[in-house]
């Protein structure tokens, strides 16, 4: 699918976050946050609702932590978007993501609009080797190795992990491929976009790959952002912010330069929920195509392999 973009009031290009919420707490992500507004950035910010009842593999702060539940309510306040990284920081049964969900609507008065899966959660929506088709998801599992707890069952009706419905139900885009690319719309033209062989997400996403603070300063250097404005792109940065973005007392020099550079460009800056709007009503609904999704699940293999090469 080809869609010449056009972006609101004459901007170049489009740049947004997705931030994953692992490891973030109010120490280390505010600051962060603060130079984004600062800069006129508007990004979105997602959390855990829930406070879970056993260690966390990955961990970080919860709704239920006032102090931290208060700072995001402000984030909302200022323009930032709230999203959905699962129930909370380990995998979690549907009662314990339904009730996450319900936690979710009291705190910021609706449901999370956009979402994407805690990576080591079983409650992963089509995750893992569900992310791909046919013999390429036999070529992710063999590259992978999963095994049992990289068994994710989110999508699957019955099974104590199922919460599918709900995700439909509340959640209109779910991220899934991540590209090491600074233009996503280019490496995916699709989306957002509905998947039939994947009916409990509404509408997908891809994104930039940024997962700290070093390779989100890579994708996001001088050369990229400049490709990035003169293809007049959409860059939706996967990234967490609690991933050494702040440390000892001070921003990351190179982030700070980079993203004063990037807002002085101009391009068009608003949370990942209404650039996803935009490229919807702009373009029309779409759902992925036999082809399109064949060519779209071998470009993201191609681009794991490679990245592992480097």
């Amino acid at each position: 699918m080809t869609w010449h973009a056009t972006w609101p009031e004459g901007h170049r290009f489009a740049f947004t976050v997705f931030d994953d919420t692992d490891r973030s707490r109010l120490e280390n992500t505010a600051p962060v946050y603060c130079l984004l507004d600062d800069l006129g950035f508007r990004t979105t910010k997602s959390v855990w609702p829930i406070k879970g009842n056993r260690r966390p593999l990955i961990p970080g702060a919860t709704c239920e932590d006032a102090n931290y539940r208060a700072w995001t309510l402000k984030l909302q306040a200022r323009g930032f978007e709230i999203g959905f990284h699962n129930a909370t920081f380990h995998s979690s049964v549907r009662a314990q993501t339904h009730r996450a969900l319900v936690t979710f609507r009291q705190i910021y008065g609706h449901d999370p609009y956009v979402g994407a899966n805690h990576a080591t959660n079983e409650e992963g929506l089509y995750w893992g080797r569900h992310r791909l088709s046919g013999r390429r998801a036999l070529l992710y599992s063999a590259l992978h190795g999963f095994r049992g707890r990289h068994f994710f069952r989110g999508h699957i009706p019955g099974d104590k992990f199922f919460w599918g419905d709900l995700c439909h139900e509340r959640i209109h885009y779910y991220r899934n491929f991540v590209f090491h690319d600074i233009n996503s719309l280019k490496q995916c033209p699709m989306m957002p976009y509905h998947d039939a062989h994947r009916p409990f997400v509404r509408q997908w996403f891809a994104s930039s790959e940024g997962a700290d603070v070093n390779s989100y300063c890579d994708m996001l250097c001088e050369a990229n952002q400049d490709r990035l404005e003169a293809e007049g792109g959409l860059c939706i940065m996967f990234t967490h912010f609690g991933k050494g973005f702040y440390q000892h007392g001070q921003l990351d020099k190179r982030f700070v330069t980079l993203m004063t550079r990037l807002a002085k460009k101009g391009g068009w800056r608003a949370p990942t929920g209404a650039v996803l709007d935009h490229v919807r009503q702009h373009r029309g609904e779409h759902t992925i195509t036999a082809s399109e999704r064949t060519a779209l699940e071998r470009r993201w293999l191609l681009d794991k392999v490679t990245a592992a090469r480097r």
